[in-house]
């Protein structure tokens, strides 16, 4: 993984998962004192002209920031990444487009739990059918994730190290 699609995790001041930011942001929130490195990147460094500084891999917050809601946006994207960038009826990886499971011309909407990834083969099958009446399996109920099962779960973006401050129980 190079060093520009390196993230590093952000803690609030309490431990508790906030964010995700690139390495160099993260450098400098801890260079100006805004944050501490709490895990350093395991073989990674930064170099300068005339230093060498850890690569942070998880950083935390000096102030507490106070954020009301914090969730997943529905997007196309976010949903492909759910659903594994795979169509969920045949597990292609080529031509993803998003499904209705309960189509749009039966009342379907468009929302976390009745869309899902399908290949343009799989979508132009199923057409205006539920996936139950043409034989196709639907292998789980489309769901909203949290913030922090997408981080933990979806993202892709993080190490084993993140593990520890993405539990859901905390």
């Amino acid at each position: 993984m190079s060093m520009r699609s390196k993230k590093v995790l952000i803690l609030n001041a309490d431990y508790r998962a906030f964010s995700v930011c690139s390495v160099y942001k993260a450098f400098l929130l801890v260079y100006l004192e805004k944050a501490e490195v709490v895990k350093k990147a395991e073989n990674g460094v930064l170099r300068t002209v005339n230093r060498v500084y850890d690569m942070p891999s998880i950083i935390k917050l000096n102030q507490y920031v106070n954020i009301p809601y914090k969730g997943v946006i529905m997007t196309r994207q976010n949903i492909f990444k759910r659903d594994g960038n795979q169509c969920v009826y045949c597990s292609s990886k080529d031509s993803l487009t998003l499904d209705h499971v309960l189509p749009r011309s039966r009342g379907g909407g468009s929302n976390w739990t009745n869309l899902v990834t399908a290949c343009k083969t799989c979508n132009s099958k199923k057409g205006d059918f539920l996936p139950e009446e043409i034989g196709m399996i639907l292998p789980y109920k489309p769901f909203k994730p949290s913030f922090i099962m997408f981080l933990r779960d979806f993202s892709g973006l993080g190490d084993d190290s993140w593990m520890p401050y993405l539990q859901v129980s905390r």
